[in-house]
């Protein structure tokens, strides 16, 4: 099991984050564009090499995120139109996401499998949250995913909503 840490509130214009790892080392390094049309986040490894990028379409009625890993599409993660809470669906990779997004506090998993979950750490890294990934190779999409997940949300208030798989 990997495990990597994101600080709470990372999301400003233009700003350079770092994902650490569960010794407190730098493993991913995350920028987010600015002046552009629709945010754009870039994750690169520590020798500097784009390993995915998240970018929102623009014109669209509700919120949708592309996530590319090496270069190909591998999710789409857009919200739905919803009454009561909000509701997101996830396409490219059969994952089904629910819990408290805001609160950091969710599970991804497919057919059942937990992929990575995510949850509010205290004593780590600062004010940070914890991804717990069941595969290294799964680590760079969860991330991305995990990442897009606080793109969409970071507007919406503390509610619990869940993500569908196409």
């Amino acid at each position: 099991m990997t495990k990597l840490y994101i600080k709470e509130h990372v999301f400003t214009l233009g700003d350079t984050f770092t994902v650490k790892d569960e010794h407190g080392n730098d493993k991913y390094y995350v920028e987010s564009e600015i002046f552009t049309l629709g945010k754009k986040l870039h994750v690169y490894d520590t020798t500097g090499n784009e390993v995915a990028f998240i970018e929102q379409e623009i014109l669209t009625f509700l919120p949708r995120y592309n996530v590319f890993c090496n270069g190909e599409q591998v999710a789409e993660i857009k919200k739905e139109f919803s009454f009561i809470f909000p509701v997101y669906s996830i396409s490219g990779l059969g994952w089904h996401i629910e819990g408290s997004f805001t609160a950091h506090d969710y599970t991804i998993t497919q057919n059942g499998t937990t992929i990575v979950s995510i949850s509010k750490e205290w004593m780590t890294w600062g004010d940070s949250y914890e991804l717990n990934i069941a595969k290294p190779e799964d680590e760079i999409i969860a991330l991305a995913v995990v990442l897009t997940i606080d793109c969409v949300t970071e507007n919406n208030s503390g509610v619990s909503v869940s993500f569908s798989s196409n």
